[in-house]
């Protein structure tokens, strides 16, 4: 079942989505379900030796998140391109607060233009872009 596309309009802020603390325990899942077995993600040794804080998350994890996010709120059928950019590292215990804004709306082809973001306290981890499929009605 396909659903109707959402109303959105420029300028708007889309709802924000609060998530972690992030753990080792999240991290290993990824790690299993995408096989990347990084020891950057797994080995707190390794990742400090390497110049990091500790262990960090891949950042496909951070963009699936981003994408969950936005597919949630736009409905995943109505999500035309997705595309990211990796920032900084996200580590363990650390939140990602998820946020976006509408930039643009395009009448003659009923989508809109978003400009999204994950972030850590106020350290941008992840930002990216989607264009949508929109409703025209209020």
């Amino acid at each position: 079942m396909t659903r109707a596309p959402v109303a959105l309009t420029c300028g708007q802020q889309l709802a924000p989505r609060r998530i972690g603390p992030i753990t080792q325990t999240d991290i290993v899942r990824f790690a299993g379900a995408g096989g990347d077995f990084n020891p950057l993600h797994h080995d707190p040794e390794y990742a400090i030796r390497a110049g990091l804080p500790g262990v960090i998350s891949m950042g496909q994890m951070q963009a699936g998140m981003l994408a969950a996010w936005v597919s949630d709120l736009v409905h995943v059928e109505n999500l035309m391109s997705y595309s990211v950019r990796f920032a900084s590292p996200l580590c363990i215990g650390e939140t990602l607060e998820l946020s976006g804004r509408v930039e643009s709306v395009d009448p003659a082809t009923a989508t809109a233009t978003l400009s999204l973001q994950a972030k850590s306290a106020d350290r941008v981890v992840i930002a990216g872009t989607a264009r949508v499929r929109i409703s025209l009605r209020q």
